[in-house]
């Protein structure tokens, strides 16, 4: 088993790793806006979103895994009404995917954060 980071603080703080590979599976925890580069996070929906599958798609890379080997998402929005703000972003990273999906209503850990985004490749 493999165990990756993206230096996030909430990484260390809250006991977890970004991302566990297991053979030929790739397990990334959620995701949130973030530019963890500056830990800023946009106040526009969408741009959260991009923001999540960039992190998504380095962390993967990383971990020797591609896009397209993504077969499962499950994104948390904080209000039903972010679904069409968010679709431009969740079509053009995902389109030509298409893994099965969830979308999950709920409150996050931070106000800031309005989406929260997890996947699982599989890559056999």
């Amino acid at each position: 088993m493999h165990r990756l980071t993206t230096g996030s603080p909430f990484e260390a703080r809250l006991a977890y790793s970004r991302a566990v590979v297991k053979g030929d599976w790739c397990f990334v925890s959620g995701v949130t806006g973030y530019d963890y580069a500056d830990m800023t996070m946009p106040e526009d929906a969408c741009q959260q979103a991009r923001n999540c599958f960039t992190t998504i798609f380095l962390v993967l890379e990383q971990a020797g895994f591609a896009p397209a080997d993504i077969v499962r998402v499950q994104y948390t929005i904080t209000d039903a009404a972010l679904v069409d703000v968010i679709a431009p972003a969740l079509s053009d990273a995902l389109g030509d995917i298409r893994p099965a999906a969830t979308m999950v209503v709920a409150g996050l850990i931070r106000p800031e954060m309005r989406v929260e985004i997890e996947v699982t490749a599989f890559c056999g």
